[in-house]
């Protein structure tokens, strides 16, 4: 699972960034390391990391302005952004997410906690690097070029939106989509539908495919996990 992966470590606060490279480096990863926002920046547009575990909190450029930078360079538009921070209040993810964070980890964590995630995050890569047509989870089966889902052998008929919808939430599993990025991508200019309309078809997508494969983030959006 570690063979060259690439992750930067951005913090602050020096000991933070040695426990967690300690960690890492036990588990194989090859670890890159910055301590402000300006620096994060330059080096993963030189290095290009797999991953980016960034501070919320840090002087001068914080993290959600640095994620920002980060997804604007070219070659970084889809690398892992992980944010680590202390504060958990519902707008610090929710402006997290926003500028294209995946995950969001609170501290204080525990080391086998940490790497956890940071496997968990990793393993994206694999699902995501499958052929543009089709992608694997475990059981489920996509195959975009056709619209068609199959859950082992059984295939499902989904209508137009509700296949459009899974196809997103499953591009990147793991991450977190906002309502409104998901009404732009999924309906587009489309004259709708009420607030309800995506969680109406979130219910349809658990009923059919399974409840345990789409996660609510209250106050933020949908994610897939499998």
């Amino acid at each position: 699972m570690s063979a060259n992966f690439k992750i930067l470590l951005v913090d602050d606060e020096p000991d933070i960034v040695e426990f967690l490279s300690y960690n890492l480096k036990k588990e194989g990863y090859d670890i890159l390391t910055a301590n402000n926002g300006k620096d994060a920046v330059d080096i993963a547009k030189k290095e290009l990391p797999h991953l980016i575990v960034l501070d919320v909190m840090m002087p001068d450029m914080d993290g959600i302005e640095t994620c920002r930078e980060i997804r604007e360079q070219k070659g970084l538009q889809d690398v892992l952004i992980a944010f680590l921070t202390a504060r958990s209040e519902d707008y610090t993810q929710i402006a997290g997410f926003e500028v294209g964070a995946d995950d969001y980890i609170t501290k204080p964590i525990k080391p086998r906690v940490f790497i956890s995630r940071v496997k968990a995050l990793l393993r994206r890569l694999a699902a995501t690097n499958s052929t543009d047509s089709n992608l694997e989870f475990g059981e489920i089966r996509i195959d975009k070029e056709k619209h068609l889902v199959y859950k082992g052998t059984e295939e499902i008929n989904l209508p137009k939106k509700e296949f459009r919808l899974f196809a997103l939430l499953s591009s990147k599993p793991g991450k977190v989509f906002t309502r409104e990025f998901i009404l732009e991508q999924v309906w587009g200019d489309e004259v709708i539908v009420g607030d309800r309309t995506i969680d109406v078809h979130i219910r349809k997508l658990r009923e059919k495919i399974g409840d345990d494969y789409f996660k609510t983030v209250k106050g933020v959006g949908y994610k897939f996990e499998f």
